[in-house]
């Protein structure tokens, strides 16, 4: 098959037994993305800054990804080093991983919502030597930067005027201007030859069990992504056909592989806008203004969405697609798209960090089941396991999701560091273990139970416990804390935190206040406890560690 056009298939079922991959012998995503096609002088971006709108053609973002790939090898960056990311929906984000990619480099995408500790954290293990930061993280970063031993670059967006400490050295790390850094240098760079194999990203993923894992990539990462948007935005990403765009950071998945990238594979054009929050009225305004066709809206954005009323009578919209992942739609939200748009389709679809986007809906194929994730894609297949034995199981019996992709190399490489992690990942057999438990119905459609562990799936992120369990332990009033997820209307689930304090002298509603302000800081503003219950003790195992499940019990008799 061609990776410059995807092939269309009318019928499911063909398109099942005919899709094959077939992987270049040699491929770099960031000539992928902008020199193959046929009018590259065309837009790729359109981002709205504080600055008003500005446009960027494919060979606008080959020329300076070239400039800022020639500063990096000049300040020593060699293939095979870790560059941290921590930029928003700004040109600069994407402009960063293409220059990365053109000197071999791995690139670490973050969030700018990051705490002080999520961040050490992940610059520290994935040992970046490099950071190119937003303005709005460069405190925190100067804040880390001696607690992040293999860093020597910040590179922070801006020109020299703008950015403080340009050329100083702290801690053995030096500051350097964005904007400077890609003045200094020409177009022209020779391009690293890559190969689909070759390492791409270390993304971080939450756990219940221990700190978040890096899940190393290579290149052939965007290849599946970018198969698995065409089938998700109903086939409709013919080269210069669709404009796309979602609220979510750049630093997720779905987000940077499965709308950004994935729209520059085809050929498409994707709109930038970083907003800290979400405005529903403004978010149906800005696809007006740019004639959004395809959009990906994790489900808390879509039930904001909801609230305005007649949304296609107050806007001139060109939707076509609404794709949607992180956790099950619900009836309401499926129902209200149907209702409220003459021509537009809801497609859930599902994914892993590690796993590429192997499940989900096509309007083209099937119907939209509310709270089903779908049927799997073309290039994988799927089995129900026992999560005791792993044998298969019938439709209609709960156990673990296992996928097999039709090339190993879409899925992830390793848990960065972690051997042992990476092994456990798969059955003997050579299945993927998702670690979420589901149910096949007779018609091959998936539904989603539950995780095998205690990740919460909150607005679409999916949060590690004990990350916000350590955060809250840093407040001198809390002895101890256990946090769990807990159903809500908007948010799917949202964080609640048992805590246990060092006294009986507190206020209550000033230490909730603390203990939120303070994971915020450390951790993620998606992150703090919504819900804060102080108790004399907490229910642990002989070993001292915190029962959840008995917490979640106890949430549910409440």
């Amino acid at each position: 098959m061609s990776w410059t056009v995807m092939p269309s298939f009318e019928d499911y079922e063909r398109a099942r037994e005919e899709f094959a991959w077939d992987l270049p012998g040699e491929f770099n995503p960031a000539v992928d993305f902008l020199r193959k096609h046929e009018d590259t002088g065309r837009t790729a971006l359109r981002y709205e800054g504080d600055d008003g709108l500005e446009t960027y053609s494919f060979e606008d973002l080959d020329d300076r990804s070239d400039r800022l790939a020639a500063a990096l090898a000049d300040l020593g960056v060699e293939p095979g080093d870790r560059i941290g990311v921590v930029v928003p929906q700004k040109p600069d984000n994407p402009v960063t991983h293409l220059a990365n990619w053109k000197l071999g480099a791995v690139s670490v995408p973050l969030t700018v919502l990051f705490g002080r500790d999520a961040l050490q954290y992940r610059l520290a293990d994935s040992e970046a030597t490099a950071v190119v930061v937003d303005p709005s993280v460069r405190d925190t970063v100067d804040e880390i930067r001696g607690e992040c031993p293999a860093l020597e670059r910040v590179i922070e967006l801006g020109g020299r005027e703008a950015v403080t400490g340009v050329g100083e050295t702290t801690d053995g790390v030096t500051t350097h201007a964005f904007d400077d850094l890609i003045a200094a240098y020409e177009t022209g760079f020779d391009v690293y030859d890559a190969t689909p194999e070759t390492p791409t990203a270390i993304m971080y993923t939450s756990g219940s069990t221990g700190p978040p894992k890096g899940v190393l990539h290579s290149h052939a990462l965007w290849l599946g992504r970018a198969a698995a948007a065409y089938n998700y935005f109903d086939q409709g990403l013919a080269e210069g056909k669709a404009t796309l765009w979602t609220p979510a950071d750049w630093a997720w998945g779905a987000a940077l592989g499965g709308t950004l990238f994935a729209a520059w594979h085809h050929g498409c054009t994707i709109v930038g806008w970083p907003r800290d929050g979400f405005d529903p009225e403004a978010a149906f305004d800005l696809m007006e203004r740019h004639e959004v066709t395809k959009a990906f809206m994790p489900p808390t954005a879509l039930r904001l969405l909801s609230s305005v009323d007649d949304p296609e009578r107050e806007y001139d919209l060109a939707l076509e697609t609404l794709a949607s992942a992180g956790e099950p739609l619900t009836s309401e939200v499926v129902d209200w798209v149907r209702e409220t748009f003459d021509d537009v389709s809801i497609n859930d679809f599902y994914g892993q960090t590690e796993l590429n986007l192997v499940v989900g809906n096509s309007d083209d194929w099937f119907d939209t089941r509310p709270g089903s994730m779908g049927k799997p894609f073309p290039g994988y297949e799927v089995r129900v396991l026992d999560p005791e034995t792993y044998e298969p199981l019938e439709a209609g019996e709960v156990g673990e999701l296992a996928v097999e992709p039709g090339d190993r190399r879409v899925f992830f490489d390793e848990y960065w560091g972690l051997p042992e992690k990476t092994e456990a990942k798969r059955t003997d057999e050579g299945w993927f273990l998702t670690g979420d438990l589901v149910e096949r119905d007779d018609d091959g459609y998936l539904w989603f139970v539950s995780r095998t562990d205690d990740v919460i799936l909150t607005s679409g992120y999916r949060v590690g416990p004990m990350e916000v369990e350590e955060a809250i332990l840093h407040h001198p009033e809390a002895e101890q804390a256990g946090v769990v997820g807990v159903p809500d209307d908007t948010r799917g689930e949202a964080i609640k935190a048992y805590v246990q304090p060092a006294s009986d002298d507190y206020d209550p509603e000033t230490l909730r206040e603390e203990i939120r302000d303070l994971v915020r800081d450390r951790l993620a503003e998606y992150e703090y406890p919504k819900y804060i219950e102080f108790v004399q003790s907490l229910p642990t195992t002989t070993t001292g560690k915190i029962k959840r499940r008995s917490l979640r019990d106890r949430n549910d008799a409440s």
